[in-house]
């Protein structure tokens, strides 16, 4: 049963509150809209009351209380009570008692104020579908009145994988779950009935930024009123109010279906809802969204986003705004030009204000991170008050967001991010050189002292390894590594600092937006991969080279055929679809450190190893 103002009273002994176990309502007098709680608890974990002398009397006490109490209240009960009750979804989430009077009381006054609004503006409604077209540098909006919903969002700078002008709208998950700024309720009849009326608009024809234009509706008691402000940035201003019969309706401005530029199975799998409340940012796969679920949780922007486009929600009420998830099914080509269709997950949003009206900002543009941290957040705390939370470094961002900073300004100078890229990884394997020489410096003192070692350990295999004495091996190990002046991480530290900065460029590569469209040689986009995967095969023959060449005198040789042969090829096909920026950046990388592996190969250092190498396997075959 539901009731808006319900309210919930605890029935205990005097020894405390009985535990709150399964509830019932029950209806106390038939005239009075007032419900009690009754909780059910286990009888076995309290004593029976013939038991214990008194009990009846403090029950019955105890009942008379509450029934005072009830009689006491019904005043303030009357006063709050009656309002109009809110859709009953599976979605919504019920508020706690306590602050239900609190919600009605906010209500109140805008119930008070719409009810003139809703007599001046009865029957307002438009007679045939007219479009409005707002645009500036960066984009092209068009609006139809049918639903004042967008029917294309096209961003000038930008290009489909067709050459032509990007559009933001996902028509084939629109036509089947709505289109961008359309509004979301909980009642489905009401949700169809405001996106497919015919509103009124201020303007129509093309408008050019900066503007404004309302979109007004009402009929039979209902009033709609949406606003929009644009200016010369990808940030419009959102306003929304809808009222029935004097009261507010929970009618969320949405994005509700995914992505123009998702065009691909690919595409589609990274699509994501994130939100951000101060320095903590949500990132939630498709695997982890639910469709229709409302979160109820404080946050600065949240929306949707895929690899390099985002539409993000801004809501000046950080506290009291809501945010509704969706994930739908579609029907998408397996590959561009392909009949054969697989199933995918498209995902939308949509947030707004429960209480009333809804006023907010909405970023929908480029994951580019000038472009981003030029978007004004104030509310954020703690944090960057902008929105470039929406790009996603990864794990290692504080070392990915320098990295790409440095590869744009490189790219300043010779305007062409595929050069950009080779630079940037001849000095980056540069500045590695010489952790790679520290590492085969450390391999080569461990392999001369291995038969001591193996001498030590020899002398104590005959006790278990619970035995006292087999710490005294680890101390006799210890000292002869010191005496050498081996280092027992001195082979892996070196590694061990080289992988957080190449998993940063990895992740920095595969977050540039500024990579999509751009060419280098016979790659005509960096972000999609190789058309003839020539990379991929350079870093197979690359990475066998490496292999063949660095000498490994710890490792086993039949261990040492086997990597020189599995190592590559799995790499190369790790590689295959990567894109073409990633594979450019990791062959370099291996031509680079091939030719390295060259020049140490011919220092005594490398001679040295190659033949305490060669002297193990020959003992090996013995």
């Amino acid at each position: 049963m539901e009731h808006c103002g319900e309210a919930r009273w605890r029935f205990g002994a005097c020894c405390g509150v009985i535990p709150w176990r399964r509830v019932e309502w029950i209806q106390w007098w038939p005239t009075i809209p007032v419900y009690a709680v009754i909780e059910k608890v286990n009888l076995a974990e309290f004593q029976n009351p013939q038991q214990e002398p008194g009990m009846e009397r403090r029950l019955l006490l105890v009942f008379a209380l509450t029934f005072l109490v009830i009689v006491l209240f019904q005043p303030i009960l009357k006063k709050y009570l009656p309002q109009a009750p809110a859709p009953a979804t599976p979605q919504t989430q019920i508020q706690p008692a306590p602050q239900a009077p609190q919600q009605v009381s906010q209500a109140a006054p805008s119930q008070t104020v719409s009810a003139p609004a809703t007599k001046a503006a009865a029957g307002k409604q438009a007679s045939t579908e007219a479009e409005t077209t707002i645009e500036n540098d960066l984009y092209r909006i068009t609006f139809t009145n049918r639903g004042a919903q967008v029917k294309s969002w096209v961003l000038k700078k930008f290009d489909d994988d067709k050459r032509q002008p990007l559009d933001l709208v996902n028509h084939a998950a629109s036509e089947k779950y709505g289109y961008p700024l359309s509004l979301f309720t909980y009642d489905e009849a009401q949700r169809n009935a405001l996106n497919s009326a015919l509103y009124v608009a201020s303007a129509t024809g093309v408008v050019k930024a900066p503007a404004e234009i309302s979109f007004d509706y009402a009929q039979g008691g209902l009033v709609v009123r949406k606003t929009f402000s644009f200016d010369h940035t990808y940030v419009v201003r959102v306003e929304t109010s809808v009222v029935s019969q004097g009261s507010s309706v929970m009618a969320y401005p949405s994005w509700p279906a995914g992505i123009g530029d998702e065009s691909s199975p690919s595409s589609y799998a990274a699509s994501q809802v994130d939100y951000q409340y101060n320095n903590n940012i949500e990132r939630l796969a498709i695997k982890k969204v639910s469709g229709g679920n409302t979160l109820r949780v404080p946050f600065n922007w949240a929306g949707v986003s895929d690899q390099y486009f985002a539409a993000s929600f801004i809501p000046d009420d950080t506290q009291g705004s809501a945010l509704v998830t969706f994930r739908n099914p579609l029907n998408i080509p397996r590959k561009a030009g392909s009949q054969e269709q697989i199933p995918a997950d498209v995902l939308g949003v949509a947030v707004g204000n429960p209480k009333g009206p809804t006023v907010q900002r909405m970023y929908v543009g480029p994951k580019a991170l000038a472009t981003l941290e030029s978007v004004p957040v104030p509310t954020i705390a703690g944090a960057d008050p902008d929105l470039r939370g929406v790009i996603n470094f990864g794990f290692w961002g504080v070392i990915a967001r320098p990295l790409f900073i440095w590869l744009r300004w490189t790219n300043g100078f010779i305007h062409n991010w595929g050069w950009a890229i080779c630079i940037q990884t001849l000095i980056i394997n540069l500045a590695l050189m010489p952790l790679r020489i520290s590492s085969m410096k450390s391999a080569l003192k461990m392999q001369k002292i291995q038969p001591q070692m193996n001498s030590i350990k020899e002398k104590y295999k005959k006790y278990s390894m619970r035995d006292p004495r087999r710490q005294e091996m680890n101390t006799e190990i210890g000292e002869l590594m010191k005496k050498e002046g081996v280092n027992p991480v001195g082979g892996c530290l070196p590694l061990a600092i080289q992988m957080p900065f190449l998993i940063a460029y990895y992740s920095m590569l595969g977050s540039a937006i500024d990579l999509r469209h751009a060419s280098w040689l016979w790659i005509h986009d960096l972000s999609s991969p190789d058309p003839w995967h020539i990379l991929p095969v350079g870093i197979l023959l690359t990475m066998f080279l490496t292999q063949r060449m660095t000498p490994q005198a710890g490792m086993d040789p039949q261990q040492q055929k086997m990597m020189n042969v599995m190592m590559p090829v799995m790499m190369g096909v790790l590689s295959w679809n990567f894109a073409s920026g990633l594979c450019l950046y990791w062959s370099e990388g291996n031509f680079i450190a091939v030719a390295q592996q060259l020049i140490l190969n011919r220092t005594g250092l490398g001679r040295e190893m190659r033949e305490m190498a060669a002297k193990r396997a020959r003992k090996k075959d013995k």
